[in-house]
């Protein structure tokens, strides 16, 4: 099978039933990608396949086959959201985080001005354990401006 990831090309031979988050950490070693629970519920494993948040650890490979996909290591380190997250220090222990940015990224690239509502229903899979969700929509709402001040 085929897959694109972060712009790559890579062939995987795997069944096609595995999940897309194994394939991504234990075959291509992209690390940032995490494993949380396995049943879809806490978004640490979060990446984006066509433009879309999915998670990782319940979508069988076949499903991704043919599809763009972008982990957290696909973003680009000066885009807005990232230097918000970093700005504003989003993280405390930083497990969910990849997630968290990959899920903000997501929303911003369908609607770069959301609202309070629009953050909480686009993250409202992602779980922090630690409780830093103020920061995260200080984060999302600052990389919003960000990108309105860069991009237009």
């Amino acid at each position: 099978m085929r897959l694109r990831i972060n712009g790559e090309t890579y062939e995987i031979e795997e069944h096609p039933d595995t999940p897309l988050l194994w394939v991504i950490r234990e075959k291509l070693k992209l690390t940032g990608t995490k494993f949380g629970c396995l049943k879809g519920l806490c978004g640490s494993c979060t990446v984006l396949i066509n433009r879309e948040a999915v998670r990782s650890c319940i979508t069988p490979l076949k499903e991704a086959v043919g599809k763009d996909i972008t982990t957290i290591e696909g973003i680009p380190e000066n885009h807005p959201v990232k230097r918000a997250w970093k700005e504003i220090s989003v993280p405390q222990c930083g497990y969910c985080q990849s997630g968290q940015i990959v899920s903000a990224y997501a929303l911003l690239l369908k609607n770069p001005k959301p609202t309070r509502g629009d953050i909480v229903s686009a993250l409202k899979g992602n779980l922090c354990r630690c409780g830093t969700y103020p920061r995260i929509f200080k984060a999302i709402i600052k990389a919003s401006e960000l990108m309105e001040r860069e991009y237009g």
